[in-house]
């Protein structure tokens, strides 16, 4: 059965992620990282989406893992289950083909920055604020925090959320390049909406071959995004038909060297 939480909806090439634990701001839980899970599955399988949001709802866009699913496991099982799930998890949104924009629409701290971080785009509302408290309970960030926003971040900015405890305002992570856009409250996922629908109207196989491409560029991929890319070109030649035809016929192939 689908957790209520995690929401996803499609209206017509964009798919929009909610978190909706509004009591908890929209911090998560086991459950509801299985349920991410699922959405980006949905997402991944439907060809009609060309963009992807991911927001929160009521106060937060999400202060990262709720302490309760956590605070209580053994080491062995918080860093199995826990960290390696959720870290698992948000790399596979930031892997979606589709290009994805995070609306944070409240106060992104913790798990709830490295999933705004897993995102493309980041569009963030005034008066919100944006964190790695984690050292401050005596843990560290645990779902790329010190990995993909290094990468995408900068190492001095993260040094100063980790180690200094710094949290920012929307209009000092802009300058920092935390978020790429600053909206009065309340606008944030309205103009992830627009945003989303001007990328749709792009060229949807030159955005996802560009968007692996940049993740190759930036260190982020692990050679998964050379063999999609090498494989989808293979898959385009006369050579691989032919090869297949071979295979299938049992018969040698008769190779041309075409692309």
């Amino acid at each position: 059965m689908a957790d209520p939480r995690i929401e996803t909806t499609i209206e017509g090439a964009v798919a929009t992620i909610t978190v909706n634990r509004p009591d908890k701001l929209n911090a998560f839980d086991i459950d509801m990282l299985v349920a991410l899970d699922a959405a980006c599955d949905r997402i991944e399988a439907d060809g009609s989406v060309r963009a992807a949001i991911v927001t929160g709802s009521g106060k937060a866009f999400s202060a990262g893992g709720d302490i309760k699913a956590w605070g209580t496991m053994e080491p062995q099982e918080f860093g199995h289950q826990w960290v390696r799930m959720g870290h698992r998890v948000f790399s596979r949104l930031a892997g979606l083909r589709v290009p994805v924009i995070a609306a944070l629409n409240g106060h992104a701290l913790g798990g709830g920055l490295e999933l705004a971080g897993a995102a493309d785009i980041r569009i963030a509302e005034q008066g919100i604020r944006i964190g790695l408290p984690e050292t401050s309970l005596g843990m560290v960030p645990g779902w790329s925090g010190t990995q993909r926003l290094v990468r995408r971040f900068g190492t001095q900015v993260v040094r100063r959320m980790v180690l200094g405890g710094e949290m920012f305002t929307p209009d000092e992570a802009l300058a920092l390049g935390l978020v790429d856009r600053v909206v009065e409250k309340g606008e944030a996922l309205a103009a992830a909406r627009d945003y989303a629908g001007a990328i749709a109207e792009r060229g949807p196989a030159a955005l996802e071959i560009t968007k692996l491409m940049i993740g190759i560029a930036a260190g982020e991929d692990d050679g998964s995004a050379v063999e999609a890319l090498g494989s989808i070109l293979a898959a385009k030649t006369g050579d691989m038909r032919e090869g297949v035809a071979a295979f299938t016929e049992k018969r040698p192939a008769r190779f041309k060297g075409e692309w």
